[in-house]
């Protein structure tokens, strides 16, 4: 008899999920204390949260490090490791003094000197960095508790800037940390946060251990969001690797307390156990976006990728990246569904079930003869890849060369660097996704049009259109710079969006506290009695 993925599942649930779990990951999972959080949240691989912006790097640095400032949960700035700061009369001058008792987990104070050899360093790589380091005249250090940020002209958006949370996110580093160059990686793993890295109970490829921080000295104010009172109320989170189907089976056995990715077509099956519970973290969810490479043929054509944004069919995409209708909507807007940005213009394209035959005649016009188009397919991120196959195969309904590229994410990450045509190694198209709710959409890593990113993308008008949202100081203008925006993006069409998501985390009932936020952070977690 074949027993199906669900069926096992069933079966750890109502014979001990243990049954289902190899004996070594067993061992491995098992929970010392109830001051002890199990929690699996995908592999870790890269520690310098200023050289990458995946999801786990950026778990890493919350528990590890600390920022200049917070958001709240309205997503609003507040000061985090500092205790004042003030503007000059002529708005071009930033004065910053750091709170007492901000320590690193090596026993050293943290100085303004971090502060600004983090700064710098994190300005050479995030590109809102970069726009911070492009108006800066100098960002110096006054004594050992206070730094100052000098403008060649006004920004009025700088403490936002610093509070960014599409990564990279600005962490501060020790001073001898950010000296390194943004390019090589920080290996050290610390900072000042209430969560020290475990240096010797790590095993790369199975589980991290990270352990309170003893001396950590929250701010005073209540926690909101990522702001606010940082409080560490258990001694030990461990972070395993375990894969989504092992790791539900875990959650269901005991042996896990959180699971970030649990298989969409479970849902129900999790509802069912009185011990889990769905919990949806990120409230206004994510969008998924198809990039293409718009260096190489045949999308360095406008007309090959007007045939890409014909040819989606949101609803059918949805379908198979978010297959509970509780979870997913449509998208036409580039400023998401949730922002106050979000708007119609331009948006006449978007017809339910798609235009293939429109799709098939802009390809004609854009010359394309049969070239291969390579598509990146994650398997280790189940919905992209879904993405990936049905993608893959709604081009070659139009008779488009299409083939799949699997591989895991991490090393799609490295092969979409490639600027080369597809048989050096380069690629297409490749699946993300980004944030609904996007703080600004100056710091949005899909709204960047100038030829920096991966794939080239690259529009004048446009990023010229974007780079005035630094200036703009009302929401009524923001709201009308948007349309002009979205007008541009969907005519030379910088991505194609396949609809927003919003994916529930599984956990023990026991496990209390998350803070409902895009990133996982570990304070505030406490486990109560079953």
């Amino acid at each position: 008899m074949t027993i199906s993925r669900r069926d096992l599942i069933k079966v750890g649930m109502t014979a001990g999920a243990a049954l289902s779990m190899p004996s070594v990951l067993r061992a491995q999972t098992a929970p010392t204390d109830a001051r002890t959080v199990r929690m699996a949240l995908g592999n870790l691989q890269i520690f310098d949260p200023h050289l990458a912006g995946t999801d786990p790097t950026v778990f890493h640095g919350l528990a590890i490090y600390d920022t200049l400032f917070s958001l709240d949960s309205k997503y609003v700035p507040q000061p985090q490791m500092v205790g004042k700061w003030g503007v000059s009369d002529d708005k071009k001058t930033y004065t910053f003094e750091l709170r007492d008792g901000l320590g690193w987990h090596d026993g050293t104070p943290v100085t303004a000197a971090d502060c600004v050899a983090s700064i710098r360093r994190w300005g050479q790589v995030a590109p809102t960095g970069k726009l911070i380091m492009a108006r800066a005249k100098g960002i110096s250090k006054k004594d050992d508790k206070t730094f100052s940020i000098t403008l060649k002209e006004p920004l009025g958006i700088l403490t936002e800037l610093l509070t960014e949370l599409a990564a990279p996110v600005p962490f501060i580093m020790r001073e001898k940390d950010a000296d390194r160059p943004a390019t090589e990686q920080v290996t050290a793993n610390i900072g000042s946060g209430p969560f020290k890295f475990n240096n010797a109970l790590a095993k790369p490829g199975a589980n991290f251990t990270y352990d309170r921080n003893e001396k950590y000295v929250p701010r005073s104010d209540a926690s909101d969001g990522y702001a606010g009172a940082k409080v560490a109320k258990v001694d030990r989170v461990i972070w395993d690797f375990a894969e989504a189907n092992t790791a539900l089976a875990a959650l269901q056995a005991g042996e896990l307390d959180f699971a970030r990715f649990p298989p969409a077509d479970l849902y129900s099956t999790i509802e069912s156990d009185p011990n889990l519970v769905l919990q949806v973290m990120n409230k206004s969810g994510n969008n998924m976006c198809l990039r293409m490479n718009h260096l190489q043929k045949p999308f360095d054509n406008v007309k090959a990728r007007q045939a890409m944004l014909h040819l989606i069919d949101q609803e059918a995409f949805l379908r198979v990246t978010a297959p509970d209708p509780r979870y997913r909507h449509t998208l036409t807007s580039i400023f998401g569904n949730t922002t106050p940005y979000s708007n119609d213009e331009n948006t006449s394209w978007f017809k339910k079930g798609g235009d293939p035959e429109k799709a098939k005649q802009l390809f004609k016009e854009a010359g394309y003869a049969g070239e291969k188009i390579v598509i990146l397919d994650p398997t280790d991120w189940a919905q992209a890849s879904n993405a990936s196959q049905l993608l893959a195969s709604e081009l070659r309904k139009i008779g488009v060369n299409a083939e799949l590229a699997s591989s895991d994410w991490n090393s799609l990450e490295a092969r979409r660097k490639n600027k080369g045509p597809v048989e050096s190694g380069g690629w297409s198209i490749y699946i993300t996704d980004d944030f609904d709710h996007t703080q600004l959409p100056i710091t949005a890593s899909f709204l960047r049009a100038s030829g920096d990113t991966d794939g080239g993308l690259k529009n004048d008008e446009f990023e010229a259109l974007r780079l005035e949202w630094l200036d703009l100081d009302t929401l009524e203008e923001r709201k009308l710079l948007a349309r002009k925006m979205q007008r541009i993006w969907w005519d030379f069409v910088g991505d194609v969006r396949l609809g927003q998501m919003v994916t529930p985390i599984a956990r023990r009932k026991t496990l209390t506290g998350l803070i409902e936020m895009p990133y996982i952070a570990f304070w505030n977690l406490q486990k109560v009695s079953g």
